[in-house]
């Protein structure tokens, strides 16, 4: 049987965060919250709901919240870390997709698609969401119909050689840059989304992120071609 935690990262999540952690800990009791900077309950809310929590002091955006979580427990004896946003946007009763998935194949990394739900997402948002998977699969070869979801499944080994640089949302996609210059097995899982785009609670924005995004794919594309190895 896998042993397999779970991560998310928050901030300002107060009213959302104690509902999410007790959805995930009907499936997976191992949950970590990283409270990045929250000046609300967050912290309280996630505690009282039974997770582990590590604190950011100030504000430093989700992929620092990512890798803050991945460095402290990238030596957890388990198989896995699924991770989710603390707003409510994803639902915890997909995660038996995710651990039927990695137990039949064992892929390094599966990322939960949103496609059904795209029609209920703002216009910005989508069009962010497909500019970005293009630009993926153009530079890498990468196909996937959701890049910018959070709600993923990370085999340890895959976290214990990723080196995320990015602070924002754009460290999501440096780890799919990653799984793809290594060969590694990346997969997807169809999954539910209780807000469309997370418009009621998420700190995304559409067009400033997904220029980030953009930007990184093509930076790391440069870094690679001109060091002549992965990055």
């Amino acid at each position: 049987m896998v042993e397999i935690g779970v991560v998310l990262p928050a901030f300002n999540a107060g009213r959302t965060v104690g509902a999410v952690v007790a959805g995930v800990r009907r499936y997976l009791p191992r949950v970590t919250v990283v409270d990045d900077g929250s000046t609300d309950s967050t912290r309280e809310q996630a505690e009282a709901a039974g997770a582990r929590v590590l604190s950011h002091p100030r504000n430093r955006g989700k992929g620092a919240a990512l890798r803050t979580a991945f460095e402290t427990l990238h030596s957890m004896p388990w198989d896995a870390l699924i991770t989710l946003d603390a707003d409510g946007q994803h639902d915890p009763s997909d995660i038996p997709r995710f651990l039927e998935a990695f137990e039949r194949r064992r892929p390094e990394l599966i990322v939960g698609s949103r496609q059904m739900g795209f029609a209920g997402m703002s216009r910005s948002r989508r069009f962010g969401n497909r500019f970005s998977s293009a630009a993926l699969a153009f530079f890498s070869g990468l196909n996937l119909p959701d890049s910018q979801s959070g709600y993923r499944l990370y085999s340890m080994l895959f976290i214990r050689s990723l080196r995320l640089r990015g602070n924002a949302y754009e460290a999501e996609m440096e780890s799919l840059l990653q799984a793809a210059v290594l060969g590694l097995r990346v997969e997807t899982v169809p999954v539910h989304s209780i807000v469309a785009d997370g418009r009621i609670g998420s700190h995304y924005r559409p067009w400033l992120d997904t220029f980030r995004i953009c930007l990184c794919v093509v930076q790391f594309s440069l870094r690679r071609h001109l060091s002549g190895r992965a990055m």
